[in-house]
């Protein structure tokens, strides 16, 4: 037993250094060996001598190790000559810059921070467009004397081009307008608009476009101006206010704030008001209603020749989310025109003179489309002007609109989009009609609805992506304001029936095609002279087929 003690003390020699490389102070193992050796020396199990060659044979194996141990870790470098390393360093650089512009890399305080704030955006589309006229369209001969210097009401006769004055008639009292000749145009649209966040809770919006102070449902430009340059006007202007997740609400000229299809509001429109929406109130997770109202001034006050007219709307909805794959919008809306229906007007019986009000109840041609039913305003008595109308809206307008669409996305990224939108115009009163015209209608419609099936991805945005629909369309005379519907089909207006179908290709990222085909014709006849034979039955047809090449940036 005795002779095992050396060896012992020994290994605890070798091997309490080692662990002090692991950590423990290598002072206190040190000692603490040599304590170990010292009670061994007291007890007689080694002599002093024996014990100062195992301290010393120790040390110098410790010291044999060490620099073995050091010479082991020396790295050798191969040399790199000065080209190579130039070289290495350029191609690092190229691919580190490559990589920056691709993920938009910058250094530090090396942008303005206003640029982050601020996003630039906008579309170019070249389009061209046909228009088909019925070949048995009613001749716009055929109404002279009845439209626009009838006595009776009437809906509104489609009113496609105007003479430089803005005039719906020549000199000799006959109407201008196209109905009867095919039309062939190249049209651009160019739109550039610029959103910037002030901060958290404001942001704002400016965009111009093409187009003309006239059309307020279109910003298309008619190629064919003798080379002149076009106009950019102000589409949009406004600020939002974003204050909570819930709540938003927008002034100015904004975009439309309802959930919709071009049945009433075309897309092109924007509203001039205020508006202001509630979301994201959640009672269940698969459950996100929402609520919109607006008011938006369609005249301003000007005493004492003018009315201030007015549009009002609120919408109630909720987005519903039936499975993963089965999302279902709702919207219904109610809307009111204030002070936009017309009413008969009285000459000063004293002066025989108009008032300076008169002509405030005007429906004025440049404001309406076509379908509508409108009629004299002019005192029936007294005014001697009998041949420069001012025409009326005969019914009031105060829509409800059901707006309900099903996104099913069982074939992702393909999805089949159902949409339907149904309008009744609680306005249209033939009792208040004969009360405020003297008229008594006995035609005439306030019901609209349109039904549209796409098949596609749900935008056409990247290389290959497509779409495809196909939509049907009744637009009754008095259903909705023909001003503000959709400015494509039929050419634009109300008392239309017929159906769209068309489809989109991605050609290239942000750059696609697309091609529609718009069938549309009168439902009823475009005037209520009904006494009069040679007006019965009156027709007008139009066919349009358009083909775009849309970019966006």
């Amino acid at each position: 037993m005795k002779k095992a003690l050396p060896t012992l003390a020994l290994a605890a020699l070798f091997a309490l250094p080692a662990q002090a490389n692991e950590g423990a102070s290598i002072d206190t193992l040190r000692q603490t060996t040599m304590n170990l050796i010292d009670a061994l020396v007291d007890t007689g199990v080694l002599t002093r001598e024996k014990a100062d060659e195992l301290i010393k044979a120790a040390e110098a194996k410790a010291a044999k190790t060490a620099a073995k141990a050091k010479k082991d870790s020396t790295v050798r470098v191969q040399y790199v000559p000065e080209s190579v390393k130039a070289e290495i360093r350029e191609q690092l650089k190229q691919e580190v810059l490559a990589q920056a512009r691709t993920e938009g890399w910058a250094a530090p305080n090396a942008i303005p921070e206003w640029t982050e704030r601020i996003k630039i955006e906008g579309d170019l589309r070249v389009r061209y467009q046909e228009d088909r006229l019925g070949d048995d369209n009613t001749g716009t001969l055929g109404l002279t004397g009845l439209h626009p210097g009838a006595t009776g009401a009437v809906q509104d006769y489609p009113f496609v081009t105007r003479n430089p004055a803005g005039s719906e008639v020549d000199s000799n009292g006959i109407p201008v307008n196209n109905v009867e000749e095919d039309l062939n145009r190249l049209r651009v649209r160019a739109r550039l608009g610029v959103l910037a966040k002030i901060n958290d809770s404001v942001s704002a919006g400016v965009r111009v476009a093409t187009g003309n102070r006239e059309d307020r449902v279109s910003t298309n430009q008619t190629l064919g101006n003798n080379f002149n340059k076009y106009n950019f006007l102000v589409d949009r202007a406004y600020i939002k206010l974003d204050p909570v997740e819930w709540f938003s609400a927008s002034g100015g000229r904004i975009p439309n704030p309802w959930f919709n299809t071009d049945l009433v509001w075309d897309e092109d429109l924007n509203f001039e008001g205020v508006a202001a929406t509630l979301r994201d109130v959640r009672p269940t997770s698969s459950l996100r209603p929402f609520a919109t109202a607006g008011w938006f001034p369609l005249r301003a006050d000007s005493p004492p020749s003018a009315d201030k007219r007015w549009l009002a709307g609120v919408q109630l909805g909720a987005d519903y989310d039936l499975s993963s794959q089965t999302r279902l919008r709702i919207g219904l809306a109610k809307f009111r025109y204030g002070n936009l229906e017309g009413r008969i007007q009285s000459f000063n019986p004293n002066t025989l003179l108009p008032d300076a009000d008169y002509g405030r109840y005007a429906y004025e041609s440049g404001f309406r489309a076509k379908g509508n039913t409108v009629f004299k305003t002019n005192d029936p008595v007294n005014d001697t002007s009998n041949s420069v109308p001012n025409w009326g809206l005969a019914s009031k307008f105060e829509p409800w609109v059901l707006t309900v669409a099903a996104d099913l996305a069982h074939y992702d990224p393909v999805h089949v989009l159902l949409t339907a939108e149904y309008v009744k115009n609680s306005g249209f009163d033939r009792a208040d009609i004969l009360r405020r015209t003297g008229l008594a209608l006995t035609d005439g419609d306030d019901t609209a609805y349109h039904l549209r099936l796409q098949v596609g991805m749900p935008s056409v945005r990247l290389s290959n992506d497509w779409q495809v629909f196909a939509s049907y369309k009744y637009i009754g005379s008095d259903a909705v304001l023909d001003a503000f519907t959709d400015s494509d089909f039929g050419l634009g207006g109300t008392n239309l029936k017929g159906f769209v179908i068309g489809g989109s290709y991605g050609v290239y990222r942000d750059t696609a095609v697309g091609l529609r085909w718009y069938s549309a014709q009168n439902i009823d006849s475009m005037t209520y002279l009904t006494q009069n034979a040679s007006i019965i039955g009156q027709r007008f047809k139009v066919d349009t087929l358009m083909l775009d090449m849309n970019v966006r940036f």
